[in-house]
């Protein structure tokens, strides 16, 4: 990691390294509104520069140093303060390589942020190199590669929509909008509670009054999001020769029996985020076809509809259990890493988009609508893994269905629309 000025815990306790501002320096799901008579904004080479930069820099959950060292060294360039947060080092970290979160704003040394503007840097396996549509750039222009819908469209987005307000002189203090970029969503949140972690134990930490945090949602503002709940099941039998069944008990008899009445259980659901959903990722189970299975291992992902937000993934885990109990009430064990309930957040952001967002305008149909499309969305985000009363708003380009898939991708409108959008957010939520 470069060198770094080491910030004083008593006047900045998240940040430990600080980077000083610089003075001068056909497989598509269609997301976007755009109408393709719309003017190319002043922004669009930049934030095209800014993202393709971004998607080129391999960053799976746990190697993120390189990405965060060029979003460090961007910021700065542009005049931010930029903190490095260390985050403890997991599976896929690097042997002397520093994972961290980076925080960035402008105006003074100390930050006073009333507004987050968050997103993550971690991407899921494998990396998929960048690629852009040949031609000229239109807004139906399609660009492909790992993190350019999740999330790394948000954060080029973020960022340059921060800088339009800074160059229009449309936030009043700069300092009360900080940026925030953490690493790990992908796999356990762990950047993110690394930082609430970190406010946690100020003697007085700073009370932000909304994030506003970067997913793909189709450009649509999300009413909120499904729970989670991610666990392993265990079910021990008694070994044997297959030819006698009934001399032993089949771990992986139980388990099937479980999991076909967990499947046709009412786990719980909300007229909000529907039913909650349970996935059977992994099956481990036995060591040869003639052996009765001593031990069976499925681990499963749940994605919880219903509240409240600290308790509702222990309802469902209860449901399960019981479950479990009726099936056979010594042979399973359940072991849960973490979950929460479903998660609600703003989506009641009205008012006219006024001359100063053409873009919006030109999305929107009629052109003058006010306020965004809503949306729910299935999965998780760090919403829940940062403690706190915030208002607290979930936005971004692209559509989470490419996602994570080998077709990732969103075009040139769907970046230039999120833009506007958090313009807009940013705007609105210091006005609260």
């Amino acid at each position: 990691m470069r060198s770094s000025i080491i910030a004083s815990l008593a006047l900045v306790p998240w940040a430990t390294c600080h980077q000083q501002p610089l003075t001068d320096a056909k497989h598509r799901v269609p997301t976007s509104h755009h109408t393709a008579t719309a003017a190319a904004p002043s922004y669009r080479q930049e934030l095209l520069s800014l993202h393709k930069q971004l998607v080129s820099i391999p960053s799976i959950s746990g190697d993120e140093n390189a990405v965060g060292n060029f979003l460090v060294d961007y910021l700065a360039a542009r005049g931010y303060h930029a903190d490095l947060q260390p985050v403890a080092a997991r599976d896929g970290t690097p042997p002397n390589k520093q994972r961290f979160n980076v925080l960035a704003w402008k105006g003074e040394r100390i930050p006073s942020a009333k507004v987050v503007v968050s997103s993550h840097i971690d991407v899921v396996p494998p990396h998929i190199p960048y690629s852009i549509s040949p031609g000229e750039i239109t807004p139906e222009t399609m660009i492909k590669g790992r993190g350019s819908v999740d999330a790394k469209g948000s954060v080029a987005s973020m960022i340059v929509a921060l800088e339009q307000l800074h160059a229009s002189k449309e936030i009043a203090n700069q300092g009360d909008v900080m940026l925030l970029f953490v690493v790990g969503e992908e796999v356990a949140g762990d950047g993110m509670a690394t930082f609430s972690d970190s406010l946690s134990r100020m003697e007085e930490p700073p009370k932000f009054d909304a994030v506003i945090f970067g997913e793909p949602t189709e450009n649509k503002l999300a009413c909120g999001h499904k729970g989670g709940l991610f666990c392993d099941i265990t079910a021990r039998g008694v070994p044997g020769h297959s030819g006698y069944p009934w001399l032993g008990k089949s771990a992986n008899e139980l388990m099937v029996r479980a999991l076909a009445k967990i499947l046709d259980a009412d786990l719980g659901s909300s007229e909000l985020f529907g039913n909650t959903t349970f996935n059977i990722g992994r099956f481990d189970g036995g060591v040869a076809a003639n052996v009765i299975p001593e031990k069976a291992v499925v681990k499963f992902a749940g994605r919880v509809a219903i509240g409240p937000e600290d308790k509702g993934h222990e309802i469902v885990t209860s449901k399960i259990q019981r479950i479990l109990d009726e099936v056979d009430d010594e042979a399973f064990d359940m072991d849960c890493t973490h979950g929460y309930g479903s998660v609600e957040c703003n989506c009641e952001v009205d008012g006219m988009f006024p001359k100063r967002y053409p873009l919006m305008r030109a999305f929107t149909d009629p052109p003058r609508r006010t306020g965004f499309e809503k949306i729910t969305v299935n999965y998780g985000t760090d919403i829940p893994n940062l403690a706190g009363d915030h208002t607290r708003y979930l936005y971004g380009p692209g559509n989470i269905l490419v996602a994570h898939g080998a077709r990732e991708n969103l075009t040139v409108a769907d970046l230039e629309e999120a833009v506007e959008g958090y313009q807009k957010l940013i705007v609105h939520a210091l006005k609260q």
